[in-house]
């Protein structure tokens, strides 16, 4: 029954990737966040590793969700992005990494509306944590798949400023460009032997040394778009693709080359770093709840209750109409 249930709701992800304009407008793009996933088993230890290769197809497909999840639930879009920039020249000395004290310094308001990634990650810790502990195997799922996204979001740059989607009006379709389209053309040429997870002592620590290092990256990548917009002919700029039934217009090949390989290999770096990141989290969660054991849980079936919740989530999904990308700043 579970495979049947399994091929129908892979079946309605594809059908909905096919008919659905670009949604990669909150994180990575879906090729991203699924290879990003499915890559970070490879670094659990013995003891982990057989529990996520069982259900690897739930942990590699659902990594998209909370993107989805983000167009369909108030208050979604917020947890995958930090605006760090809007809290002036010396934001990372400046906000408060614990969330009270950064709301009595800003206000929730202001959290909210500026993005609230890095606490949102230490809260699914605590959830997978809870989740290892109570050995509730759909919880353990849910939460790992969706925790890895998040934290694959704290590796993508253009996550950590309200420039996210370009400074000027020239450099709009940026964000799509280094998190989808350079993913597409090139991640099945990136190595992701990144090695084995490790414990993090702090992850909220850990949060917000990737937000840190990926904002360090912004000007370059402004940079290198700059100037292949002046200096390559404006006919090697843009392509027209076939996409399922769409005629979608996009960045050349051409130019897609000449970004990636004016970043000197930044979004094979991000990727690895997520990838490390995200096993890293789930190692330390399953740590932290005391190491329960995952052999007896390897076989344990998705409850009928789960599995109800994930179709009612898919047909939440269905009934998007529009996707609406961030406000742009100017």
């Amino acid at each position: 029954m579970f495979g049947k249930f399994k091929y129908s709701i892979t079946t309605s992800f594809f059908i909905i990737l096919m008919m659905i304009p670009n949604m990669d407008v909150f994180s990575f793009g879906f090729a991203a966040h699924r290879k990003i996933n499915r890559m970070a088993i490879f670094t659990l230890p013995p003891d982990m590793v057989g529990f996520f290769k069982h259900h690897i197809e739930y942990v590699t497909e659902r990594s998209i969700d909370p993107d989805r999840r983000a167009h369909a639930v108030e208050g979604e879009a917020q947890r995958h992005y930090i605006d760090i920039d809007h809290f002036g020249d010396n934001p990372f000395a400046d906000v408060p990494r614990k969330w009270t004290d950064a709301v009595a310094k800003f206000s929730e308001d202001t959290l909210q509306e500026y993005g609230i990634l890095p606490w949102h990650v230490n809260i699914m810790m605590y959830r997978l944590t809870d989740a290892f502990q109570s050995e509730d195997v759909d919880r353990i799922l849910y939460t790992a798949t969706h925790l890895g996204h998040y934290v694959a979001d704290l590796c993508t740059p253009l996550h950590t400023t309200k420039y996210y989607n370009g400074k000027t009006p020239e450099q709009r379709g940026i964000h799509a460009l280094w998190e989808s389209r350079l993913v597409e053309l090139y991640a099945d040429s990136y190595n992701f032997l990144v090695g084995r997870a490790e414990y993090i002592d702090s992850p909220a620590d850990r949060a917000w040394e990737l937000i840190e290092q990926s904002h360090l990256t912004i000007d370059t990548i402004y940079f290198v778009y700059d100037s292949l917009m002046v200096n390559l002919p404006p006919d090697l700029l843009y392509a027209h693709e076939i996409r399922g039934q769409s005629n979608v217009r996009t960045y050349s090949q051409i130019f897609s080359h000449a970004m990636h390989e004016g970043m000197k290999g930044m979004v094979e770096r991000q990727m690895q770093r997520a990838v490390k990141n995200v096993g890293d989290y789930w190692y330390t969660a399953w740590v932290n709840a005391g190491q329960p054991d995952l052999y007896k849980l390897e076989k344990r079936a998705l409850s009928l209750s789960h599995r109800r919740k994930l179709e009612r989530e898919e047909n939440e999904y269905s009934q998007i109409k529009e996707y609406q990308e961030r406000p742009v700043v100017r």
